[in-house]
């Protein structure tokens, strides 16, 4: 059974930091894991990706903030998020885009969600 389990979010006032985790497994092969986010009545975007090789990528609203890092051998994705604004409030979900098996192409997967709420 594939699992993204995420931890880490909460309250946190503007200008702190948090760090965001997110575990997987069960998967066959990972080619990319990364975080995005979707905040009350907007849709989903991308907060930042981490493609096999250390190649990264940060949405422009959080470049220079928020820094991604990944553990291939333990399957695992952090967000470190430093500078939150209260615009940085939303539901952070982790992603893989995986293969469940040999046998199958790969696709994107998704964790339940962690909530970051940055208020004062």
């Amino acid at each position: 059974q594939v699992q993204l389990v995420e931890s880490g979010g909460g309250l946190v006032q503007p200008g702190g930091s948090l760090r965001l985790s997110c575990a997987a497994s069960g998967f066959f092969s990972i080619n990319a894991m990364g975080w995005y986010r979707q905040a009350p009545g907007k849709q989903r975007e991308l907060v930042a990706v981490d493609i096999s090789g250390g190649n990264t990528n940060y949405a422009d609203a959080v470049k220079g903030r928020f820094t991604i890092s990944r553990d291939s051998v333990k399957n695992s994705v952090h967000l470190q998020m430093d500078s939150l604004k209260p615009e940085d409030t939303a539901v952070y979900y982790c992603n893989a885009f995986a293969r469940r098996s040999w046998a199958l192409n790969a696709r994107d997967y998704w964790g339940k969600g962690t909530l970051v709420t940055v208020s004062s």
